[in-house]
C-alpha cells in the first residue's frame, strides 16, 4: 500500500513581506487611472417671477451649468441649480419618468416635460425655459392648475350608469375596449386638450349611459369649438396620446346628433 507524504512550506516573515509587496506594486500598475472629464459648460436662462415682489416685472435670470457634472435632462440641470446654486428656484417635479406630467414647462419654445427633455450639448447655444404659456403663475415655473381641475372635474371623469349589472361584472366586447385606447383659449372657458380627450374616453365607453349629457355640456361655442387644430398636444404627449383626434371624434360626434 503506497502512502502519499504531502509537504508543506512554511514562508519566512521577511519573504511573506517581500512577496506581498511585489504582488500590491504590480496590482497597482495595473489600474486603469481615471480621466476627468473637460469641463463643458452651459447656459440655462429660466423665468423668473416672486409673487412677494409683485412690482418687480418678471425676469430672466441666466445659470452656468458644467453638462458633464449633471445628468442628461433638463430636470437634472434645475435640480442642479436648485441644490448648488440658488435654492430659490422654483418647479415642480415628482415621477420622473413622463407619467404625473408635474415637470410639463416650456422649454426652448416647445411645450414638453422637464424629465423627459434632453439637454442640447450644443453649448454655443444657451436653453429658455418658461412656465406653461396662457396659464398664471405662481411662483417661477410653477402654474396655477386650480382652474385645470375645476374643468377636469366638470366633465364628470368617471363612468356614469344607472343600470349595472348586479351579479356580474360590467364587461365590454373587445372591439368596445378598443375604443378606449389611447384616451385614458380663453382659458376660462375653452376645456383644453386634456380634459377633452377625458371626455371623449368617458363618451366612447359603451358601459356609460350618459353619453347624452355629457355631449350637451360641450355643445356651446367655448368648450369645444375653440381648439385651433394646430396639433401641439398631440406633438407633445409624452404617452403619444392624441387630444386632437379625440376632440375631432367629439366634433363629429356633435354634427351628428
Amino acid at each position: 500500500m503506497q502512502s502519499f507524504v504531502v509537504r508543506s512550506t512554511v514562508l519566512r516573515p521577511n519573504l511573506l513581506r517581500s512577496s506581498f509587496r511585489t504582488f500590491a506594486s504590480s496590482s497597482a500598475r495595473n489600474q486603469a487611472v481615471p480621466t476627468e472629464k473637460p469641463v463643458l459648460n452651459k447656459e440655462f436662462k429660466i423665468y423668473r417671477w416672486n409673487p412677494d415682489e409683485p412690482a418687480a416685472k418678471p425676469t430672466l435670470q441666466t445659470y452656468t451649468v458644467d453638462l458633464n457634472q449633471c445628468g442628461p435632462m433638463v430636470l437634472d440641470a434645475l435640480i442642479k441649480i436648485k441644490n448648488e446654486m440658488d435654492p430659490t428656484l422654483t418647479f415642480r417635479r415628482s415621477c420622473r419618468e413622463g407619467i404625473c406630467g408635474s415637470c410639463a414647462m416650456n422649454i426652448n419654445g416647445q411645450n414638453t416635460l422637464a424629465c423627459l427633455c434632453r439637454i442640447e450639448r450644443d453649448t454655443s447655444k444657451d436653453s429658455k425655459i418658461y412656465p406653461l404659456p396662457h396659464m398664471y403663475i405662481v411662483k417661477d415655473l410653477v402654474p396655477d392648475l386650480t382652474l385645470f381641475y375645476k374643468q377636469y372635474k366638470s366633465i364628470e371623469p368617471y363612468l356614469k350608469n344607472d343600470n349595472p349589472p348586479v351579479d356580474s361584472e360590467h364587461l365590454q366586447s373587445p372591439e368596445d375596449r378598443r375604443k378606449l385606447d389611447g384616451y385614458w383659449w380663453n382659458q376660462d372657458e375653452y376645456l383644453g386638450p386634456a380634459t377633452l380627450m377625458a371626455a371623449y374616453r368617458w363618451m366612447a365607453d359603451s358601459r356609460d349611459t350618459y353619453s347624452a349629457q355629457r355631449k350637451e355640456k360641450l355643445q356651446n361655442e367655448m368648450s369645444l369649438y375653440r381648439c385651433h387644430t394646430i396639433f401641439n398636444c398631440a406633438r407633445t404627449c409624452p404617452k403619444g396620446l392624441n387630444p386632437a383626434a379625440a376632440i375631432a371624434k367629439i366634433k363629429l360626434e356633435l354634427a351628428a346628433d
